[in-house]
């Protein structure tokens, strides 16, 4: 099941995406909630109720999709996550798994315009796979993480370099508005099957920039929640970016930032595909 949010004729809510179209369950189950946090909050009964909807469906090509979770808890990334990103910063492979915060104000729609900021040039593209928690948890094991997915998305880590060196946490640097569009959807985890082998791909005006696979993720996403949730709770809708292959701008001689009429675009295998368009950040 592909579980979407979106906004036709000035009303958003929640839906179902079926092929080319989307049914809207706010109609086809009306007793659900019509926002992805307080649904994925709901728990599996919800979701029985989800998948058994039927309907009219809305063409996908009528709605603007939203960021699945518009109003996440958290939205974390981790950090030197891929062996060929490690070499390409001229860094070492952590011991321990290296986490920052994206602020939740920079959550994007999958194909939301992404600010060049006023104060720098270095905005960076960052192609990868995320997951939306499905359940409060704590200390949950490797081996059960699985348990707690609600489903997976494409995430664009969008950096802006020069302040992710401002300090050690790289927060400021990850957190401009806008710097955080994710979608186009959350598929849940019977779609996608293992999802450390899912080939990702990254594309800059048509050109390949990263091409890589998820089996070379070095902290995978379970031992990602084991993680995380020996230290805090997880909760329904938290966002979660399991880190970038090589390839960045950043990295690249000269480096390669992304500019005013850029279009880029990531790809997963099994998900779908988000792009952006890179705009001035309005003044």
């Amino acid at each position: 099941m592909k579980l979407a949010t979106f906004t036709l004729q000035g009303r958003t809510r929640i839906g179902v995406v079926e092929g080319e179209a989307i049914l809207d369950l706010s109609t086809a189950a009306p007793a659900l909630p019509t926002d992805m946090r307080s649904f994925l909050e709901a728990g599996e009964p919800a979701m029985r109720a989800a998948r058994a909807a039927k309907g009219t469906t809305i063409p996908l090509a009528q709605v603007r999709l939203e960021a699945p979770v518009m109003n996440p808890s958290k939205f974390l990334a981790i950090g030197l996550n891929y062996a060929d990103h490690i070499a390409e910063s001229k860094m070492g492979t952590p011991e321990r798994q290296i986490w920052f915060n994206k602020q939740t104000t920079c959550v994007n729609a999958p194909n939301g315009e992404v600010h060049l900021p006023q104060v720098s040039s270095m905005l960076d593209f960052e192609g990868e796979l995320g997951f939306v928690i499905g359940r409060k948890c704590r200390h949950v094991s490797k081996e059960r993480a699985h348990e707690v997915i609600a489903g997976f998305c494409i995430i664009n880590d969008v950096s802006v370099r020069d302040y992710q060196r401002h300090a050690p946490t790289m927060t400021i640097g990850k957190s401009f508005d806008t710097h955080g569009p994710y979608g186009p959807w959350i598929v849940t985890p019977d779609e996608i099957g293992d999802p450390h082998t899912l080939n990702l791909r990254t594309t800059l005006n048509g050109q390949v920039v990263q091409n890589s696979n998820t089996k070379h993720l070095v902290f995978n996403c379970y031992d990602q929640i084991a993680y995380l949730t020996e230290a805090f709770t997880l909760l329904p809708g938290d966002v979660i970016s399991t880190g970038t292959p090589g390839g960045v701008g950043m990295a690249r001689t000269p480096p390669l930032w992304m500019k005013v009429g850029d279009r880029v675009r990531i790809e997963i295998e099994k998900i779908g595909a988000i792009e952006q368009l890179i705009v001035p950040e309005p003044v």
